[in-house]
């Protein structure tokens, strides 16, 4: 015992503690200098891999990224590289930015297996929509062949109904509006409530009502949404042990819990039901009133072991499905009525082949074989899509050395940014690229084009699944609302300006600061399309 004291005394002594203190600092140096040593190589390694691409570590990756001012950044990289140039943020990313199909397709054509996608983008999005956007490998291709059966063409022409449904709805709330002299209307607010009205049908079969009233679910997720684009804009927000600790965080888990709390609910009793029925001769999903969707389809969903997937992953696939859906979507339908209100000719052009195709209709209802009749105005939609793409870029990296033109390479580790904004207004592509000129899309147009200058759901094995469910959503609610509706430019009430001097704001998705206003003139009586609603 006094020997044990003895030591004690000696130890926590002055002299001691300083040579505790000087033993620690030692260490924590040599740590720090080990660290900094291992960054330094990193960089020296990645730096002369990456020198075959022109160098632009000038430029601020924050300030890209969400801005107009970004936005015209790329157009000066494209204009002065053409096809690529490497970035640098400090020592810790090491970039590749690509914005030439010739470049772009080895990219996003490689194979799965040896394709990553990086934290610096989708990190952020972890705790809302679990690993299923950032999972490889095996993985992600078990979870991507049970998920496919979810947008197979029969299953689209059910959401068909689902789409026109929620188009009325938004609809009939414009007319209201109109009625009480309210004609300039923003259109994000309200298509995102569409949209979303729109996936929880499809996703969940649960009618929200949303449009009319508030719902905790949609509120929760339009939170969640604008907390991403903030927690990316402050940097200290993006260490995961710092931003749980600040009010924003804290804000995020509130609306988190509220999210997967009803995700979970629903496949849970979803879950049930299948397992009530599945003794049955009549399966709940093959009854004439009942409809598979996405949540169905996916419980029932095995792979060739004839395992399903998890509750945990159903909940993560219903999220993302939510999440990459509604936003997306409502950018994409927003900048196509904006564009075709800002020119009026090609407007007038598609409402007429919508008026056509609804000749001698009872009922104004889009149909699932009426998609593939209305060329005009899906050559709109697609360059409104180029234009306007509501994803300005993805990321990737890769497990292997990527072989690019003109002997580059893109080295296994670097982050590969391929730049659909870019790509779409690169001069060297397209022709006259920042104008709106729907006959680029005519098939007499299209012959010897790269296959990969039009990229807005991305390319490749991991492309978006959902595209086809965003292009049909698509053309049900443009043409819809150009027979019921003319569009012309609106004021921004904040601004006093009408949209035609929008400027660009690429957060998640592209959005318009202050707002994407349009001017509505109903073009049929509210009586006449209440009749033949009825």
């Amino acid at each position: 015992m006094s020997l044990l004291w003895g030591v004690l005394s000696q130890v926590l002594s002055w002299t001691g503690l300083c040579q505790l203190m000087f033993l620690a600092c030692t260490g924590l140096g040599a740590v720090v200098a080990v660290v900094t040593v291992r960054l330094l190589v990193r960089h020296a390694w990645f730096t002369y891999r990456l020198s075959c691409f022109s160098d632009t570590t000038k430029l601020t990756f924050f300030n890209m990224q969400c801005t107009e001012e970004g936005l015209l950044q790329v157009d000066d990289l494209v204009q002065r590289y053409t096809h690529s140039c490497s970035w640098f943020l400090g020592p810790f990313y090491h970039l590749v930015r690509l914005f030439h199909p010739d470049y772009v397709k080895p990219l996003l054509m490689a194979p799965a297996s040896i394709t990553v996608k990086d934290e610096l983008i989708y990190g952020h999005l972890r705790p809302w929509l679990g690993d299923l956007l950032l999972c490889n490998g095996e993985e992600w291709s078990r979870r991507r062949r049970l998920l496919t059966p979810a947008f197979h063409f029969d299953i689209l022409k059910n959401y068909v109904t689902k789409f026109n449904t929620s188009t009325n709805i938004m609809h009939d709330k414009w007319r209201h509006l109109v009625a009480k002299g309210t004609t300039n209307v923003e259109m994000f607010d309200h298509v995102t409530l569409m949209t979303l009205d729109s996936l929880l049908k499809c996703a969940f079969s649960y009618n929200s009502n949303c449009q009319w009233s508030a719902s905790e679910y949609v509120s929760a997720l339009v939170e969640l949404s604008d907390l991403i684009i903030d927690r990316r804009q402050k940097i200290l927000h993006h260490w995961d042990w710092f931003y749980w600790k600040t009010q924003q965080g804290k804000q995020f888990r509130k609306a988190l819990n509220v999210v997967h709390s009803f995700t979970r609910e629903v496949v849970q009793k979803r879950r049930c039901l299948i397992s009530q029925h599945k003794n049955t001769e009549t399966d709940f999903t093959t009854a004439p009133q009942r409809k598979k969707d996405f949540v169905d389809i996916l419980l029932l969903s095995k792979d060739e072991d004839g395992q399903g997937l998890t509750d945990e992953e159903i909940q993560a696939e219903a999220n993302t499905f939510m999440f990459a859906g509604h936003d997306t979507t409502a950018s994409a339908i927003c900048w196509t009525l904006y564009n075709l209100a800002r020119h009026g000719h090609y407007q007038e052009q598609c409402r007429q082949e919508v008026m056509d195709l609804m000749q001698g209709r009872d009922r104004h209802e889009i149909e699932w074989e009426d998609l593939s009749n209305l060329p005009f105005t899906t050559m709109c939609i697609r360059e409104s899509l180029r234009l306007h793409s509501p994803v300005q870029a993805v990321t990737r990296k890769y497990t292997q050395d990527i072989a690019l033109p003109e002997d580059r390479t893109v080295p296994k580790g670097a982050i590969s940014l391929v730049s659909i904004y870019g790509t779409h207004h690169n001069p060297a592509v397209w022709t006259n690229p920042h104008e709106f000129h729907p006959l680029r899309f005519d098939p007499t147009n299209t012959a010897g084009r790269a296959s990969h200058a039009f990229i807005p759901f991305s390319s490749g094995p991991r492309n978006c699944i959902g595209q086809k469910f965003a292009l049909a959503e698509l053309r049900v609610v443009v043409a819809l609302t150009l027979l019921r509706f003319r569009l012309t430019l609106g004021v921004n009430p904040q601004l006093g300006s009408r949209s035609g001097g929008v400027r660009r704001l690429p957060q998640l998705v592209l959005r318009a600061e202050g707002g994407l206003w349009l001017q509505l003139e109903p073009l049929i009586p509210h009586n006449l399309e209440e009749c033949q609603d009825e």
